[in-house]
């Protein structure tokens, strides 16, 4: 149960421009400089046949929403695997903790792997992500017993941002933090410093659309605030420019643009797991029965809570309004699986949506304001050049303007009689 996120950190599927793809991805794929205004895209460096996984490939840095987090969705606390059980996530969203679920084997959930930062408890769902999490940018963001503390000052800054920032999430300042730590922490600084600076092409009327879209009319106080908070909390040298109200504001206006959004759940993979087994008939129907009727219960109840751990990460991939690939999370943690919709030459560039299956199907002037609003960028794809010459309407407009054509028509009919 994905959530959705933008171009390299957020929500909204897809990432404007590439950190640089991973190693797996090398072999099918690669990340080539198209222009200024677009940055980078990824382009097949060989044939890649429908349903061919074009690479597996891990975020620049990702991090569970802060809301997210406060309503106790446990996640690990580097890869976003969920780390309740199939079984404790239903009860939890069903507020029944009597609820037993079938086939409990084919939960993947190890809870005896799991392993926790000496110093301030956070959880990971193993000792490999421990250990990475800590080499990257823990170290520094690492609160130790002050984790608790509401006066230190990156608790200062995460209450900020929850203030300013509510549900539904779309990015989170927790990005900016471990983006500056995994510099702090790093020995090749330019290398980190010249990587994350590929994802900032916007101009300064750009950035403050995007600053103002995620924190509302107050922006600017706001934006102040949270630069003063997030430079008592991490400042360095190293990033100065990051810490002014300028780098801070293209800090800001790359997270909220180039993000995609990661949701993990213990109890979709559970459901697919069961959709796998090969059952006896009667046995089928009333597995298939007992999950049907649990997510109606989910759908219907009253309890304000979400289905899965959510989060933003970074990474990379254009957008066209008809997409060549798409993006997904089957290994439930923030690993992100790149997927050909349909064969893809080599030298053609690789391209997901950032828009949905209902979204896409809309007018040009109603995908392109939506990717206006979110993304800042008119989208010239091969459909919306072709539906260039359209009207300028959205297409709640042009509904309307069928539905006045229709009631003029009729009252024609009615008067003829």
């Amino acid at each position: 149960m994905a959530a959705a996120a933008g171009d390299v950190c957020g929500a909204v599927p897809g990432s404007r421009a590439g950190a640089g793809a991973g190693a797996a991805a090398a072999a099918a794929a690669e990340a080539r400089f198209i222009s200024s205004a677009k940055g980078k895209g990824l382009f097949a460096t060989k044939n890649i046949r429908k349903g061919e996984t074009v690479f597996v490939e891990k975020p620049v840095v990702s991090s569970q929403f802060l809301w997210n987090a406060l309503y106790n969705y446990r996640a690990c606390d580097h890869c976003l695997r969920a780390l309740e059980t199939a079984e404790e996530n239903a009860q939890r969203l069903l507020g029944k903790s009597s609820l037993v679920l079938p086939h409990p084997e084919q939960c993947s959930i190890r809870k005896d792997l799991h392993q926790q930062c000496p110093r301030c408890q956070v959880t990971y769902c193993s000792a490999e992500c421990r250990q990475a999490a800590l080499e990257q940018y823990h170290h520094v963001l690492c609160l130790g017993p002050s984790r608790d503390d509401p006066t230190h000052p990156l608790n200062k800054l995460q209450e900020a941002w929850r203030n300013m920032h509510y549900p539904p999430e779309t990015s989170s300042i927790m990005l900016m933090a471990r983006m500056v730590a995994t510099i702090k922490q790093a020995k090749d600084k330019e290398w980190w410093i010249k990587t994350f600076s590929q994802f900032c092409n916007k101009t300064a009327n750009e950035e403050e659309e995007i600053v103002h879209k995620l924190l509302g009319d107050k922006f600017k106080g706001q934006l102040e605030l949270l630069r003063l908070l997030f430079t008592e909390a991490l400042y360095d040298e190293h990033l100065s420019r990051w810490f002014t109200p300028e780098g801070f504001r293209s800090l800001f206006a790359l997270v909220g643009t180039n993000g995609q959004g990661i949701g993990t759940s213990s109890l979709s993979q559970w459901v697919h797991a069961c959709d796998a087994l090969d059952l006896p008939m009667l046995q089928r129907e009333e597995l298939d029965a007992f999950i049907d009727q649990l997510y109606k219960d989910i759908e219907k109840g009253e309890l304000e809570t979400l289905p899965s751990v959510q989060g933003p990460g970074e990474f990379l991939s254009n957008h066209s309004c008809i997409p060549n690939a798409e993006t997904s999370f089957p290994e439930n943690n923030f690993l992100l699986h790149l997927t050909a919709l349909e064969d893809i030459e080599a030298g053609e560039e690789i391209c997901i949506s950032y828009l949905d299956c209902c979204q896409r199907e809309r007018s040009r002037h109603s995908r392109n304001k939506i990717l206006r609003e979110n993304y800042l960028f008119t989208c010239s794809c091969p459909k919306c050049l072709a539906q260039a010459d359209d009207a300028d309407l959205t297409s709640d407009e042009e509904e309307e303007g069928e539905g006045e054509t229709d009631d003029a028509e009729l009252e024609d009919e009615m008067t003829d009689v």
